[in-house]
């Protein structure tokens, strides 16, 4: 995952200190594009696009290959080789992104370059079928539905019968299940399908552009909250916008996640900004995006009321922040639902429990409940089912009062109740079902405006790995797939412990059969030893 060409400090427990990481962060050497692993990710992120046509989320009837002379690769061999190629592309982008964490870390970088990366990372995947997933088949099939009458809350994409193409590629699954989503997304849904139709090509690739204005807002937030939180932007740039979560998941699935995300960001700006009234308003609309954001309203009252005058008690600055607060949460909420759907409709409430028949153990709950079940099955015979429903209520409670518990200790406001929000927000993905790998980015991108040691950034390199792995490129779910887990739990180790150290077991160095020794500085500002000249 690394090669010997990376001049970085020595990751030992040295680097782990606060001395040490605040000594990292005064290097002043000249910022300079890293070109060559620019390169590397962009080539990585065409084979990507390449090989998607044949191993992604396709279409059922593709007007581009279906019928050609290229059709051999959606199957068989062809796909295989295809799927092969897809993995390959993957690997040169994560590489290029440690590479780039380690020049980050090393101060040999700015957050300029980091941004350019992952744009130039983004860019071939704006064309690409679906990666990794097919929800976006889902969103404009909602989309349909409601441009045609059909209260997406009440009814499944399968009972639309007009534009055939767009209902027949909605995965089985959500078939006949009601959206989960916010009204105003499906409002931005129903825009997307009225302009493209039956193209589900087009359909794809507009959502995608569409929800890029979520990352537009993040680029523009995320640097204003480190200043506030007290990180460094190059790496925070590089933890949550150039990392396979965000160019893969968000952008190459896509997912609404990141219109939600955009949303979130400038609305937690705006309340440490002191504009508390308009933070109010932009989570609020991020949440009828999608539901998740609800979860940072609470804490953001703290901070209202923690920039009040000190010389009132806590109580009266918390009901003279928490009463506009809901006023302003009701209006947005009551306008936006009614301007979305023609009516006060709250059937997405309901809705929000469709995605609970997902089971499986990536979601925390659910894998103690299945090895229950599997313990207990070996004795009798019995069902998962009451396994798995037990640890989730478990789980249901033991959330409830993680998050009572963070929002109380953020009464003082500040950073404070930003990094608990964080840590909120993540513990909603793995404790409610499902945990679908996207979600982990409600916390991430929100907790990478703060400090990070390296050691942690390098378990965010093997988290970020695995949870693009654990499905397959069309989008099914691999995690049942013990052999080929093994494989990706491997890779995702290698890959965090690139971070730290160039090439950690000495692969690449034992191919050239040279000797490992120090990188020297190149006149590009790109790392060269004589392995790479």
């Amino acid at each position: 995952m690394a090669t010997t060409t990376d001049p970085v400090p020595n990751p030992g427990t040295d680097a782990d200190r606060p001395a040490a990481e605040a000594a990292l962060a005064d290097v002043r050497e000249p910022a300079r594009f890293p070109y060559r692993t620019i390169a590397m990710g962009v080539v990585g992120s065409v084979l990507v696009l390449l090989a998607s046509f044949g191993a992604a989320g396709v279409l059922v009837r593709d007007p581009v290959l279906g019928a050609g002379p290229l059709s051999w690769i959606r199957y068989g061999h062809g796909k295989a080789l295809a799927t092969v190629l897809l993995y390959a592309g993957f690997g040169l982008v994560v590489w290029a992104w440690v590479r780039l964490g380690r020049y980050a870390l090393a101060g040999r970088i700015g957050a300029r370059p980091v941004v350019v990366a992952a744009l130039c990372w983004m860019v071939p995947l704006l064309v690409a079928p679906p990666l990794f997933t097919r929800d976006v088949f889902s969103y404009l099939g909602q989309g349909a539905q409601l441009l045609h009458g059909l209260d997406p809350y009440a009814y499944g994409p399968a009972a639309l019968d007009t534009l055939p193409d767009v209902v027949q590629n909605v995965h089985p699954l959500w078939q006949t299940t009601p959206a989960p989503y916010g009204p105003l997304f499906l409002l931005v849904a129903k825009g997307i399908v009225s302009f493209t139709g039956n193209n589900m090509i087009l359909g794809v690739i507009v959502t995608r552009l569409v929800l890029l204005v979520g990352l537009g807002a993040m680029l523009w937030a995320l640097p204003r909250l480190v200043k506030h939180l007290g990180g460094r932007l190059p790496v925070t740039m590089w933890l949550a916008v150039a990392s396979p979560m965000m160019v893969i998941h968000l952008v190459g699935g896509p997912h609404n996640d990141l219109m939600m995300l955009g949303l979130l960001t400038l609305g937690v700006l705006a309340a440490l900004e002191r504009r508390h009234l308009l933070a109010v308003v932009l989570v609020t609309v991020g949440m009828l995006i999608k539901p998740t954001a609800a979860i940072a309203l609470p804490f953001l009252v703290w901070v209202w009321a923690n920039h009040m005058p000190a010389e009132e008690s806590l109580f009266r600055r918390f009901v003279k922040a928490v009463v506009p607060s809901l006023a302003v949460f009701g209006g947005v909420f009551v306008v936006g639902t009614w301007l979305s759907l023609g009516s006060f409709n709250l059937g997405w409430v309901t809705g929000l429990q469709a995605p609970q028949i997902i089971a499986n153990w990536l979601n925390f709950p659910t894998g103690i409940g299945e090895i229950f079940y599997t313990l207990v099955n070996v004795v009798v015979d019995v069902q998962a089912s009451p396994f798995v429903t037990v640890a989730r209520g478990i789980a249901w409670v033991a959330l409830a009062a993680f998050l009572v518990r963070q929002w109380w200790l953020s009464r003082h406001g500040g950073t404070e109740a930003i990094f608990r929000m964080a840590l909120s927000l993540l513990a909603v993905a793995i404790l409610a079902p499902p945990t679908l790998p996207w979600y982990l980015t409600w916390g991430f991108v929100i907790a990478s405006a703060f400090p990070w040691k390296r050691l942690h950034l390098a378990a965010m390199v093997g988290v970020s790995m695995f949870l693009v792995l654990v499905y397959y490129p069309t989008g099914e779910q691999s995690l049942y797939d013990w052999w080929f887990i093994a494989i990706v739990i491997a890779a995702s180790l290698y890959g965090a412990a690139s971070l730290l150290r160039p090439d950690p077991l000495g692969l690449i160095a034992a191919w050239r059969r040279e000797p490992r020794r120090p990188a020297e500085p190149s006149v590009t500002g790109e790392p060269t030893s004589p392995a790479t000249r």
